[in-house]
């Protein structure tokens, strides 16, 4: 549920947006995995979460996965992960 009180972000084209806001992990992480999967090989998505363990988090399941972390940015306690799905072997 994105919080009324913070500007609208409107997905670009080839970005997914999640609002895990108020999610405590692995929730977040779980349902960007999830995403993924149903993404093509260079798509992008987007994730807000407030839990701060998220941070370490996904920078650990980029590294794992091989999705890349292109960005990361927090305002007022939401942060901000934008990960670039990896391009599938043989594709």
């Amino acid at each position: 549920m994105l919080n009324p009180t913070w500007p609208v972000i409107l997905p670009r084209m080839g970005e997914t947006l999640i609002d895990a806001q108020f999610q405590k992990c692995p929730m977040p992480v779980l349902r960007a995995a999830r995403a993924l999967r149903g993404l093509a090989g260079g798509e992008k998505l987007r994730v807000l979460a407030t839990d701060p363990a998220a941070v370490l988090d996904f920078r650990e399941f980029c590294k794992t996965t091989g999705h890349a972390l292109i960005a990361t940015s927090e305002t007022r306690g939401v942060f901000s992960f934008i990960i670039r799905r990896k391009s599938e072997a043989g594709a």
